[in-house]
């Protein structure tokens, strides 16, 4: 029998995350975590909606992105905890609000890594139609949470190589647009104003496709879940507002090469992921299988990064006790990751094996518009009322006018959201609150704070 000493028990219970990410492994995780590929995925599902100006969706989303990504680097230097949104709201309003904020936040950040999944099972079975769907979803989500339970530095080491793999594809899509262009292609010339605008242009068609794409840039937000794993946390800010220009560079450029080689989907078999047909259209059936191998190098590392963000909001959450600490808050002490989490989500990952991408990244949606919400409120919650930083102009810009710009930008989305989003959302958000009340006994005793909770480890030493 096995006796663990006082030191070594205490040692456990205080196992850490390990800081071992510098900015440029931040960004890739961000990056990856977006999925630059997507937007060939989503590109039919997005030219339907907007009637044909996809790039406009995408440029409609990263306004919003922006304001809302300077709100993020803002809050991340006050809090450099992985909690994201769920810790901001809960320091700055209420531990209560915070945690309905974290209890929507995961509905976006836990179905994401199932989306990953489910592109996974589209791009295979076109491949190899033959083969049952379920054993590409169950050996893709056993490698991922696999790599996630035993190491975050290798998780990050992955997901560069992945990310750099896809962006050499994208170039050569690019590259190939332009041939195909110059050709007579689409519209027939590299340089033309129509996937921009058009006469069917219509700015309520233009809102409804930005709420469908602003799932695409869910991984800015998500680089502040790696706040406790990097070198200096510092350098956050700078990666959150790197991660969002660049990625929305490569959505904007890769949309609008798609919108002008597809001026609308009548010629897809399949709008619901149109990438396969993509790239055979563009470069034939051999580019479209290397197009594929990127896309799938794409998910991948999007499904490294998805996985390993929602396993450190849970472990966040479980840490502060507003979910069962033993398990969620659990720290595997030689691997230095949430071991219990990444199993969870790897889990919940497995329903990949049914459902559309239309309606799953519907709901994601719902969890990220109020993540987006509550971070520009937490500005003005902490540095205007707390901070009473509100006697200078710049002070009155920076901490009350822009995120309340960020806020209202992510209304109009918000007024804009499918009905069923908006339904499924609420369902979840019911369901946090009763859970809410069962755990706070109706109210009688308040969420442990994750400050009290800190305090209370340090005294114990």
């Amino acid at each position: 029998m096995n006796i663990v000493t006082k030191g070594e028990l205490i040692e456990l219970e205080n196992t850490t995350l390990k800081r071992s990410l510098g900015l440029w492994a931040i960004v890739m995780l961000g990056l990856g975590y977006m999925t630059p590929t997507i937007v060939f995925d989503t590109f039919g599902i997005v030219s339907k909606e907007t009637n044909g100006v996809v790039p406009l969706a995408y440029l409609a989303a990263l306004v919003v992105m922006l304001f809302t990504a300077i709100s993020y680097g803002k809050m991340v230097q006050v809090f450099p905890s992985a909690g994201s949104a769920y810790t901001y709201t809960r320091e700055t309003m209420s531990p209560h609000l915070g945690f309905i904020v974290g209890w929507a936040a995961l509905l976006d950040y836990i179905l994401l890594p199932m989306v990953n999944a489910l592109i996974i099972r589209i791009y295979m079975v076109s491949v190899f139609p033959d083969v049952p769907a379920w054993i590409w979803v169950v050996g893709y989500v056993a490698a991922v949470t696999a790599i996630n339970a035993w190491s975050m530095g290798k998780t990050s080491s992955l997901n560069s190589l992945l990310v750099i793999f896809e962006v050499v594809l994208i170039a050569a899509f690019i590259v190939l647009a332009f041939l195909q262009l110059s050709k007579g292609m689409g519209q027939g010339t590299i340089f033309t104003t129509e996937p921009i605008f058009h006469s069917n242009v219509h700015l309520g068609a233009i809102l409804t496709g930005a709420t469908v794409v602003c799932f695409s840039f869910i991984g800015f937000d998500a680089v502040t879940m790696y706040a406790e794993e990097a070198i200096d946390h510092k350098i956050m800010p700078k990666a959150i507002m790197l991660t969002v220009f660049i990625g929305g560079a490569i959505f904007f450029i890769c949309s609008y090469f798609a919108q002008a080689l597809f001026p609308d989907v009548s010629g897809f078999k399949v709008t619901d992921d149109t990438l396969p047909e993509i790239g055979l259209f563009v470069g034939g059936t051999i580019f479209k299988l290397i197009f594929l191998s990127g896309a799938f190098a794409a998910t991948v590392a999007s499904g490294l990064a998805s996985h390993a963000s929602v396993s450190r909001l849970l472990y966040v959450m479980g840490r502060n006790g507003v979910l069962p600490k033993k398990a969620f808050g659990y720290v595997h002490p030689k691997y230095r990751t949430p071991v219990f989490n990444v199993i969870l989500v790897g889990v919940v990952s497995l329903l990949a094996i049914a459902p559309s991408l239309e309606l799953i990244s519907s709901f994601i949606n719902f969890g990220a518009l109020i993540a987006f919400t509550f971070v520009n409120l937490s500005v003005i919650a902490h540095f205007v009322f707390r901070l009473k930083k509100y006697k200078t102009p710049k002070d009155i810009f920076s901490y009350l006018i822009m995120p309340i710009l960020g806020a209202g930008l992510t209304g109009i989305l918000w007024y804009n959201l499918q009905a069923d989003a908006l339904f499924g959302g609420i369902v979840w958000i019911v369901i946090g609150v009763v859970y809410m009340v069962f755990q706070t006994k109706f109210f009688k005793i308040k969420i442990a704070d994750l400050n009290i909770d800190d305090a209370e480890k340090t005294s114990s030493l």
